[in-house]
């Protein structure tokens, strides 16, 4: 099963700015604590204070991400990443930064499940009954479902355990499949593992891993 997250940021800047020249995104985020996942989102990239400008400045930005699960799910092959990220300059000084995370390999608890068919056992059961009863009688309501809780599944949950982490890149027209490869300290064969490089055009999203965990 998967959920989508959506995340929202306005980011401001000291003062007003021309053009955002490169932009990309890293996260931390994994599953620290009980059904909670947490880490950080990590805004990076480069600008020019003018149209004339010929250098370029940089700016990073780190952002806390928290997000609770419902109990009710079992998440002990859960995988986060990112889905989605675009990002608008609005009136040359506010950077408005969209994710949407993405939580795959959640699983609905197999005992709450059990529970669940068993009242709809009982509920079947009784109406029967009531049938046999009154055969004149019709059922109009139906039980509701009682909500189940369960015990902690995350006792053996290795704290040191590693996860990966991905960078979001948006192409921008300064950018080469050379400088790409120089900036993420990977080669072109790791990029061709998540992207079609025919395909690449300004404003293409490209998904990079890092060598880093």
């Amino acid at each position: 099963m998967k959920k989508l997250i959506p995340f929202q940021k306005d980011l401001s800047f000291d003062t007003k700015i021309h053009e955002i020249t490169s932009i990309s995104l890293e996260h931390t985020l994994k599953l620290k604590e009980e059904y909670q996942i947490s880490g950080e989102f990590i805004i990076s990239g480069t600008y020019k204070l003018t149209e004339a400008s010929i250098n370029v400045d940089p700016f990073e930005y780190k952002l806390p991400f928290n997000i609770s699960i419902d109990s009710k799910y079992n998440t002990k092959n859960i995988e986060v990443d990112i889905n989605d990220f675009y990002y608008e300059l609005i009136n040359n000084e506010i950077l408005s930064i969209n994710i949407e995370v993405i939580i795959d390999g959640l699983e609905e608890k197999e005992e709450i499940i059990m529970r669940e068919h068993s009242v709809s056992k009982i509920e079947e059961d009784t109406r029967e009954n009531e049938e046999v009863t009154n055969l004149t009688e019709e059922v109009s309501n139906e039980s509701e479902t009682s909500d189940t809780t369960s015990t902690s599944i995350f006792d053996n949950l290795d704290e040191n355990e590693r996860y990966s982490v991905y960078k979001v890149h948006i192409v921008t027209e300064n950018d080469t499949i050379d400088s790409i490869l120089q900036k993420y300290q990977i080669t072109k064969e790791q990029l061709e593992a998540y992207n079609d490089l025919n395909d690449i055009q300004i404003g293409s999203k490209l998904i990079i891993q890092s060598n880093e965990n």
